[in-house]
């Protein structure tokens, strides 16, 4: 055509001619081709070279230089067929016409046009039938066919189970979806395509092999098997230019009885190509008259003359026309004009494939509007706009495609839509986008992308496979999540059905060594500071990598890796767990101390009552009240060496002062050896508790660190030593300033509990009399040493009078009988006047 100065193409499908419209177009430029189909019209003012449906073309072949009809062999189409004929017949070029089609139109061919010249054009390459195959062992690049949507549907799903999925192509798919369908086996992305018999015409895929499903269809009246030569026509699609190809059937199908099998006969004349001519093609009348309806009707029943021609089989514009004109309303159609225009509107093709019937009711509903003149503008636009929603399933969105069809090939009449092209533009809008969401639709449905992947890959080396580990974890195989690494621990997708976690576990697996090793060195080099140490594990994110088990003297930790780290190959397992012991060495400085202690615990020089005193101190972790510690089996000659340890003897607690830090007391909690509560901060002051954390000793409503609890006691005892007059006695009331512990945090009352755990009492001073004016005097306090068993002081108010403690005894009018008492008798050893002694330097007691 292009070798021409003008020509026009009829083609039976509006993506063919798509198809070579973008070819030409390229050629000759966007101004000089013409694409004229029912649902689209792209006609440049200077178009020389038209592309069209059979149905859109010029039937006389519109004066242009070269005709060509391609698919000839369709004019025995019962349902088109007729169209084809009148084609061939009538359409011609002025310098050429062809003819494309079949050999089994030849003879027909030769009688209607006398001098026709023939020219075959054999095919390259050879088509053999390779028997019966099961769904689960068809080779790559092969197309299912089945003949109902239903069997399609089935196939397709089975291949997206066990085979990564399939296309889907059927007729009544918009040629749109059909192409993006296609697109996806061509670029690789599946390597099978399910089709029905719209796979033979108008696609040309690269296919290795087709199997047929069935060998039986309904063609609109009956159930009957398909001829050798449309077995042929859907076959060929195997094998391209000199690549062979082959054919055959499925076997196995549920609910499908016996698997098809070709005849013989069949198989020798789709092999060699050999076919039975065609006895006949379907006619008729291409110009009727229009006087009147039942000429009209009289005029497309009429039979032709020539012997190779036959009448065509009612079509669907003839069964409508038959039918609304039994109507009232075409009482009014008169005249050669309505009558044309009447006929026009019964032409409208049954996209929706509904029937004569309910298609006729369409046709009538519109005529009512059309009768008048032209279809309004904001009508159209309306109608419309009630097809342009995505949602809806698959039959769904084809119903709309195929009801926006109708409405696109409205807009494109001549004189039927005001604003004809705005009207046909938005159609075609609609048609685009919901073709868009049926490809989506039957993507995600019939095609697991990456389980389609994983079977080209599962064959190959592990090294091989494009296993990829992104930064947040997932791993994925070309952009597909096949699952995630969470530290060392692999787990499949948890989108992924029962039937695909298998074969991800698989892929996963076959991966796991070398990203394992990726990670474990990346965790070495870059990532210890992701670690941390909790309840007495290493821990990754909410993954532990190893357990950690330490000694009772404290000296170089156990660790335990888990199953997830024992996964890695040997060599980097090995390079791992050294990493986390020399990290977990670092991280466990700030227990030097309790290691310390813990040696000179097991040293035998160091005496069995210092040893006892640090054991008991150990288990304390680090804290032990003076009642506690059996500070009466020490020699005080001993303390000084426990002193050098670090241990403080105080006047209510020892302790070791380094070990009340923040960081080893996050420590001891992390490592599982002191459960009680954490306070990571270690706060100088904390609100009273059930139960204290670790390094706190109750102070009424509030809770002091002992280390600041011993420092308010040394400035009372200091307090009481300088008040000591010239006969060197310790007064009997001295003052004391509660700066200090006010500044750390303590509340007025709760100083007066702390000191009183000590034997310090407070006095509270007389207030003013009245008529008195200027500063009140302050509070004096006193100091007694406990005795032996007696209990420590009980609560009192915070306004410094006697209260209620925990016996619900009151308190003072036992104060007033402790002034009377002699102050004779042992102090307990151990008690706070031990403290005072170490203070002084004097001796307990």
């Amino acid at each position: 055509m292009c070798g021409h100065s003008s020509g026009m193409m009829g083609f039976p499908l509006r993506l063919l001619a798509r198809e070579v419209y973008d070819r030409v177009r390229a050629i000759k430029g966007d101004e000089a081709v013409a694409l004229i189909t029912g649902e689209e019209r792209i006609e440049p003012e200077n178009a020389r070279y038209f592309c069209c449906t059979v149905e859109a073309m010029d039937r006389l072949g519109g004066g242009h230089a070269f005709v060509a009809l391609d698919e000839a062999q369709l004019a025995a189409d019962p349902e088109r067929g007729h169209i084809f004929t009148d084609r061939l017949l009538n359409a011609r070029g002025r310098e050429e016409t062809m003819l494309l089609g079949s050999a089994t139109v030849e003879p027909l061919v030769k009688r209607l046009i006398p001098g026709v010249e023939m020219v075959a054009r054999p095919r390259f390459s050879t088509l053999t039938h390779a028997g019966s195959t099961k769904l689960s062992r068809l080779p790559p690049r092969s197309a299912m066919v089945g003949f109902s949507a239903e069997q399609v549907y089935a196939m397709a799903e089975m291949l997206r189970r066990f085979r990564g999925g399939a296309a889907v192509v059927m007729g009544a798919l918009s040629p749109e979806t059909r192409n993006r369908q296609v697109e996806l086996f061509q670029n690789g992305e599946v390597d099978y395509i399910v089709a029905t018999d719209a796979i033979g015409m108008g696609l040309n895929l690269d296919l290795n092999h087709v199997a047929f499903g069935a060998l039986t269809k309904f063609d609109g009246r009956r159930k009957r098997r398909l001829t050798p030569a449309e077995m042929a026509q859907i076959a060929g699609r195997a094998g391209r230019h000199q690549r062979d190809g082959s054919f055959g059937t499925l076997s196995g199908l549920r609910g499908t009885g016996e698997a098809p099998e070709f005849t013989e006969e069949e198989i020798y004349a789709i092999e060699e190509h050999r076919f039975a001519p065609l006895t006949h093609l379907f006619w008729r009348e291409a110009e009727p008259r229009f006087d009147s309806l039942g000429v009209l009707i009289g005029d497309l029943e009429s039979a032709p003359t020539a012997p190779e021609l036959r009448a065509a089989p009612e079509a669907i514009d003839l069964a409508v026309l038959k039918r609304l004109a039994d109507e009232p309303f075409a009482a009014e159609i008169k005249g050669a004009g309505l009558v044309r225009r009447f006929w026009e509107a019964c032409s409208l093709p049954d996209f929706r494939q509904v029937g004569p019937d309910q298609h006729a009711r369409f046709v009538g509903r519109l005529w009512l509007d059309l009768r008048e003149g032209y279809l309004g503008a904001d009508y159209v636009a309306a109608r419309i706009a009630e097809l342009d929603r995505m949602q809806g399933d698959i039959a769904t969105l084809q119903g709309r495609i195929a009801a926006i069809r109708s409405w696109a090939y409205i807009c494109q009449r001549p004189d039927w839509v005001l604003a004809r092209d705005e009207m046909a533009a938005r159609a075609r809008a609609v048609e685009a986008k919901l073709s868009d969401a049926l490809h989506a639709r039957l993507t995600e449905r019939f095609v697991n992308r990456r389980t389609a992947i994983l079977m080209k890959s599962l064959g190959q080396d592990a090294s091989a496979l494009p296993v990829i580990l992104e930064q947040d974890g997932k791993l994925t195989v070309e952009g597909e999540t096949i699952g995630r690494l969470d530290g060392f621990r692999f787990s499949v997708d948890p989108e992924a059905g029962a039937a695909d976690r298998k074969m991800l576990l698989a892929a996963g697996e076959k991966a796991l060594p070398g990203i394992l090793t990726q990670r474990a060195d990346w965790l070495l080099g870059e990532g210890l500071g992701e670690l941390e140490l909790a309840d007495a594990a290493i821990r990754w994110g909410d993954r532990p990598l190893a357990t950690v088990d330490m000694p009772d003297d404290f000296a170089a930790p156990r660790l335990t890796l888990t199953r997830d780290v024992t996964l890695l190959p040997e060599a980097p397992r090995k390079r791992l767990e050294d990493g986390l012991q020399a990290w977990l060495t670092g991280k466990l400085e700030p227990l030097e101390p309790m290691r310390k202690l813990a040696q000179a615990a097991r040293d035998p020089e160091a005496g069995s009552e210092a040893r006892a005193l640090l054991h008991t101190l150990i288990a304390g972790h680090g804290v032990v009240s003076r009642e506690n510690a059996g500070l009466q089996h020490l020699p005080k000659e001993l303390r000084p060496y426990l002193r050098k340890l670090g241990v403080v003897f105080g006047a209510l607690d020892i302790f070791a002062h380094a070990l009340l830090k923040p960081a080893p007391r996050q420590l001891l909690h992390a490592l599982g050896i002191d459960r009680r509560p954490l306070q990571d901060a270690m706060l100088p002051v904390i609100a009273e508790q059930k139960r204290l954390p670790a390094g706190y000793r109750p102070a009424g409503s509030q809770a002091i660190r002992v280390d600041l609890a011993e420092k308010i006691l040394r400035a009372a005892f200091d307090a009481r030593a300088k008040a000591t007059g010239a006969d060197k006695k310790p007064p009997a009331r001295f003052a004391l300033d509660t700066a200090l512990p006010i500044s750390i945090g303590l509340e007025q009352g709760n100083i007066a509990r702390l000191l009183g755990a000590a034997g310090f009492h407070q006095h509270r001073a007389r207030p003013l009399a009245e008529g008195m004016y200027g500063p009140p005097a302050p509070d004096s306090w006193s100091w007694r040493p406990r005795r032996a068993g007696e209990k420590s002081p009980q609560r009192r108010s915070p306004e410094g009078k006697p209260g209620k403690g925990p016996q619900g005894q009151k308190r003072g009018a036992r104060d007033d009988r402790r002034k009377k008492q002699p102050q004779t008798g042992p102090a307990r050893s151990g008690g706070a006047f031990d403290g005072l002694a170490e203070l002084l330097g004097g001796k307990p007691g």
